[in-house]
C-alpha cells in the first residue's frame, strides 16, 4: 500500500543494488553526524530514500543534519531509517568491489541488506518519526572555494575553544569587520590564543551577519572538503547555515551568542621581532618539550641577537635546552609558552620563515607567516 506524506510518496517496500565504495563513501559522510550515545532512539538512525535512480541519506542530530546523494539501481522507490552505525559498519567490512541489494520489507519492518554469502536483517523506525531541520529563509549566499574554505577552517579551528561554559568561543566567528569592509574574516579564540584570518570579500558575502559557526559543523565541513574541488556555495540566515556541494547538503544551526571584541587582543605595538625558519623552530619545541609536564607543557624561549635558546626544566622529568638560529636585533626577551599552543600554529605555516613579535614577557605576542598575509596568530605567554 502507498501512502501520501509530506510532498512526496512513501512507500511500504525498497528495493535498490549499489556499488559498495559508493554506499560506503556517502555513508562515511553522514555517519559521523550521529551521537555514539542517544536517548532518542531516531537519532540513532539514517533515512534512507531511494526515487528516481538516486539514494540520498540523511541524518541530524537535531542541530546539524547532513544529507549525501549517490547513484543507485532503483528497482522499488522508497523511505525508511535504520541505525546509521551499524549499517557503516556492515558496508565497512565487506568486500572491495562487492555489490549490495538492500530491500525493504514493509510488513516485517525489517530491511535486508546482502551482498555475495552475507546477508544482514536490520531492524528500522518509520520514516515519519525522523526529525526535519526547518529550512529557515537564507537571505545571504556566496561562493567560496574549496581551497579557500579549507584554509579558513583549517588556520582557525585549533583555537576553538572546548569549555562549555564559555559557549560563544565554541566556533569560527565569521564575519565583515566594519573596519574593513572588503574582507570576510574567520576568527577563534580560546582566551590562551587567537587565529584570524583574511579574505577578500566574496560575491554576494556584502551585508552578512557575524555568525559563530559551531565546532562540530565546522569539522564536518572540513571532512567533505577533502573530496572537493568546485566552488562551495554558502548561504546563511541570523540563526542557520547551509553548506552546499556537489552530492551533499549540510545545514547547521549557528551559535546564538555574542562573540568578543577579538581585536583589542591583537597586539598593535609590539616592537620587539623575531624571525625564524619555522620548520627547524617547531622541531625544537617539539623536542625539548618532551621533557616538560603534561599537565603545563610549558617552554621557556630566551631570545637574544641571532638566536632563540628553548629550555625546559621539570621536576620530575629533568630538563633540556636547544637553541636555533634567528634573526633578531632588539633587546634580550625572555618569556614562556604552551609548546603545544605553539605547535598548532606553526602546523600552519606555509612559508618557510615565520615573524614572532614580542612586546615583554607578560604581553601578547603576535605569530605571522611571513609568506601569507591573510592570516595571523595571537599567544598568550605563560609564567615558567
Amino acid at each position: 500500500m502507498r501512502k501520501t506524506g509530506r510532498n512526496e510518496e512513501e512507500f511500504d517496500a525498497m528495493k535498490l543494488t549499489i556499488e559498495r565504495a559508493a554506499l560506503l563513501r556517502s555513508l562515511n559522510h553522514v555517519q559521523s553526524v550521529v551521537e555514539r550515545r542517544n536517548t532518542i532512539p531516531i537519532l540513532s538512525n539514517v533515512l534512507i530514500d531511494a526515487a528516481d535512480g538516486k539514494l540520498s541519506l540523511t541524518t541530524t542530530d537535531m542541530d546539524l543534519a547532513m544529507v549525501d546523494s549517490v547513484a543507485a539501481d532503483i528497482t522499488e522507490a522508497g523511505s525508511i531509517t535504520t541505525p546509521a552505525h551499524t549499517l557503516y559498519d556492515i558496508v565497512r567490512k565487506l568486500p572491495d568491489g562487492a555489490q549490495i541489494a538492500l530491500d525493504y520489507d514493509g510488513e516485517a519492518q525489517k530491511l535486508s541488506l546482502a551482498s555475495g554469502r552475507s546477508r544482514f536483517v536490520l531492524a528500522c523506525l518509520p520514516r515519519e518519526e525522523f526529525p526535519v531541520m526547518a529550512e529557515d529563509d537564507m537571505p545571504h549566499t556566496f561562493q567560496l572555494s574549496a581551497e579557500d574554505l579549507k584554509n579558513l577552517i583549517d588556520k582557525t579551528r585549533f583555537a576553538i575553544s572546548t569549555e562549555e561554559t564559555r559557549f560563544y568561543l565554541n566556533g569560527i566567528f565569521m564575519h565583515v569587520p566594519e573596519s574593513d569592509a572588503q574582507a570576510l574574516v574567520a576568527v577563534a579564540t580560546d582566551g590562551h590564543r587567537l587565529a584570524r584570518v583574511r579574505l577578500a570579500l566574496p560575491d554576494g558575502a556584502a551585508g552578512i551577519p557575524g555568525v559563530i559557526i559551531p565546532r562540530k559543523t565546522v569539522n564536518e565541513i572540513r571532512k567533505l572538503l577533502d573530496e572537493v574541488e568546485e566552488a562551495v556555495q554558502v548561504s546563511l540566515s541570523e540563526s542557520k547555515i547551509r553548506f552546499d556541494i556537489p552530492g551533499a547538503v549540510l545545514s547547521s544551526k549557528l551559535i546564538d551568542g555574542t562573540f568578543p571584541d577579538y581585536d583589542r587582543v591583537i597586539p598593535k605595538q609590539n616592537d620587539k621581532d623575531l624571525e625564524v625558519d619555522a620548520h627547524l623552530f617547531a622541531e625544537a619545541i617539539d623536542r625539548v618539550s618532551t621533557i616538560s609536564s603534561e599537565k603545563s607543557r610549558a617552554v621557556k624561549l630566551m631570545v637574544d641577537t641571532d638566536r632563540v635558546t628553548l629550555s625546559v626544566n621539570s621536576l620530575e622529568s629533568g630538563s633540556a635546552t636547544e637553541e636555533v638560529a634567528a634573526g633578531y636585533q632588539s633587546d634580550v626577551i625572555e618569556i614562556g609558552f604552551n609548546a603545544r599552543y605553539v605547535l598548532d600554529i606553526m602546523g600552519q605555516v606555509e612559508g618557510d620563515s615565520v615573524k614572532v613579535s614580542f612586546a615583554d614577557s607578560s604581553a601578547p605576542t603576535l605569530v605571522q607567516d611571513i609568506s601569507d598575509a591573510t592570516a595571523l596568530y595571537v599567544l598568550m605567554p605563560m609564567r615558567v
